[in-house]
């Protein structure tokens, strides 16, 4: 990683910081972190840089949710983990399987861009189509104990999705979200459920990872020095979710969102 100027390090260390303030409890900031790593890694190396970029950032997710965990250990449902889980794991190793095909040529590499911006956008798009046809329904707010409707299916469908692009360039968290949103979880079991949920997945993308040549002893020359931002991130971001209401912190996920799908389309 000798071609890493120091504005590059710059923003990889920015990127972790955020992403340690996403996994912490701001879920939404962490999409920025996937478009950064895009970005700086193909500034640094050109086209390949792309899906390299998704192997450098991996240690460094698996950093902020190991703090994450911690800090929020209280607050885990541990059913909507299961229902998502296996899911997860089923995309994960068909993401492995296609993840070739983006390394194929600089042409393929702006399609794995594309892939990624497209995922994020149309979450966004699938939550609020949600949320209206709810308010159509019923204006009547849901018990807390039950489980909305459909929810299982849900799991299946979008633990699959999440999955393929969580293999494929780390863009699972809005799929994740869009889930235990509709799932009407409170602000503090949301963040602790989501940490456990992709500090189990990115432990298993690993050996995949590997395979793939994307997370080398190069790459991990990098991305040591991005746990400490990414850590750091993690811890003060308890200080400021406690003053965020419901309402605004639905906003922001959603708002960082759309600005990382955006950024990653054009």
């Amino acid at each position: 990683m000798e071609a890493l100027t120091p504005t590059h390090w710059s923003l990889l260390a920015l990127g972790a910081l955020i992403m340690g303030m996403s996994k912490g409890g701001l879920p939404g900031a962490g999409n920025l972190t996937v478009a950064i790593y895009a970005l700086v890694l193909e500034d640094a190396l050109g086209p390949i840089g792309v899906p390299l970029s998704v192997g450098l950032l991996l240690p460094v997710l698996i950093s902020a949710d190991m703090t994450a965990t911690l800090v929020y250990r209280k607050y885990t449902d541990w059913k909507f983990i299961i229902r998502l889980l296996p899911c997860f794991i089923v995309g994960t190793v068909l993401g492995w399987w296609v993840f070739d095909y983006f390394q194929g040529g600089d042409d393929r590499v702006r399609q794995l861009k594309y892939v990624i911006g497209g995922i994020l956008l149309s979450m966004t798009a699938l939550h609020f189509l949600v949320k209206i046809r709810s308010r159509v329904k019923s204006k009547s707010r849901q018990k807390e104990e039950d489980m909305p409707k459909g929810s299982v299916v849900l799991g299946l469908v979008f633990g699959l999705l999440g999955g393929v692009a969580t293999m494929l360039a780390n863009a699972a968290g809005p799929v994740a979200q869009l889930y235990l949103l509709a799932m009407a979880l409170p602000k503090y079991a949301f963040i602790g459920t989501s940490a456990w949920l992709f500090l189990i997945v990115n432990i298993i993308k690993i050996p995949f990872m590997v395979h793939l040549d994307i997370i080398t002893l190069d790459s991990m020359s990098v991305s040591w020095w991005m746990f400490i931002p990414a850590v750091i991130g993690a811890g003060i971001a308890p200080m400021i979710v406690k003053y965020i209401n419901q309402t605004l912190f639905e906003r922001l996920v959603w708002f960082f969102i759309v600005l990382a799908g955006v950024r990653m389309l054009f």
